[in-house]
């Protein structure tokens, strides 16, 4: 075995200088080399000279150098996987060992649709499977670079294929009209797809691609009303499905979020016709993260359909 001594050499001599590694981090997550310079607090001259050191000793190109901006070549883009992801891991370990917990934070990034439906109400499981995890939530309205958030899994809705990132499905999705037990009881079971063209309707704004809307619903059940009818639009879906809860018209359910609320009759169909859409949900681990044992459980537990408790 060789001694410790000739490993830190052999480091120093493959890694010409870790300072220009960290300037390096900062240029490539944040895409400027002005606004590295501001978070590192040094000037931007002196960012510069550090990546252009880089760049002699490895004899690569590790930007590309646009008009009003800079874009990784793919030999930044390797470098930047795993200087990125070796800095997460130190800071990780210095940030545990500095306040004496023991707890191991994991950073999840989902809509806020789903941590409101399917991740909030299923923290007891989680808990029990890993005490000593920290979540920490990060909730967006569409989807941002992973490459620019400190992120370890994200949760997106889609066709699987992201650039940012390694995706593994987590489930499919089907979308069907919901509605209150009260406002079912007042107006009664509708006869057609037709009828519930005419209804009071709850809509809420897109949020990503393939999000569904009322027209497209309708569209892919076969039917184009010439007018629909909105009680209430939501910019929000969290809202539109609490408007349905309270009974102010009927919304678009999508079922793997919504399992809970109708599992205890909270929300019940409204007709038997449901959408199955063609992109799905999946978990995305971004480009340099290790998947250790505690990422693989938390990606079992956003898998399995858990009921809380």
């Amino acid at each position: 075995m060789k001694p410790a001594t000739e490993g830190a050499k052999g480091y120093r001599r493959l890694i010409p200088s870790l300072t220009a590694l960290v300037e390096f981090e900062a240029v490539a997550r944040l895409s400027s080399f002005t606004l590295a310079a501001n978070e590192l607090g040094v000037t931007q001259a002196a960012v510069s000279r550090q990546v252009r050191f880089l760049e002699e000793s490895l004899n690569v190109r590790l930007f590309h150098r646009l008009h009003r901006a800079i874009k990784l070549t793919s030999e930044g883009e390797a470098l930047y996987s795993v200087v990125a992801d070796s800095m997460r891991r130190i800071a990780g370990v210095f940030d545990r060992l500095s306040d004496g917990s023991a707890q191991q934070e994991l950073v999840l990034a989902t809509t806020a649709a789903f941590s409101h439906f399917r991740v909030l109400p299923n923290l007891p499981q989680l808990k029990r499977l890993e005490p000593q995890l920290a979540l920490r939530l990060t909730t967006s309205m569409f989807t941002a670079d992973l490459r620019h958030n400190e992120v370890d899994l994200a949760v997106r809705f889609g066709n699987g294929k992201w650039r940012d990132g390694t995706s593994s499905l987590l489930f499919d999705e089907e979308v069907f009209p919901v509605c209150s037990p009260e406002w079912l009881a007042r107006n009664g079971l509708l006869q057609s797809i037709d009828d519930l063209t005419m209804t009071q309707l709850i809509d809420s704004d897109s949020t990503s691609e393939g999000w569904m809307d009322w027209e497209t619903w309708f569209q892919a059940v076969g039917v184009r009303p010439p007018r629909l009818h909105y009680s209430l639009r939501c910019s929000l879906y969290t809202d539109a499905i609490q408007a349905a809860q309270h009974g102010h018209g009927v919304a678009l359910g999508w079922r793997r979020l919504l399992g809970d609320l109708l599992e205890s009759r909270q929300l019940v169909r409204v007709t038997d016709a449901s959408v199955k859409v063609s992109d799905s949900y999946f978990v995305v681990v971004p480009h340099g993260r290790t998947i250790t044992p505690t990422t693989s459980t938390v990606i079992d537990w956003l898998r399995a359909d858990v009921q809380p408790t």
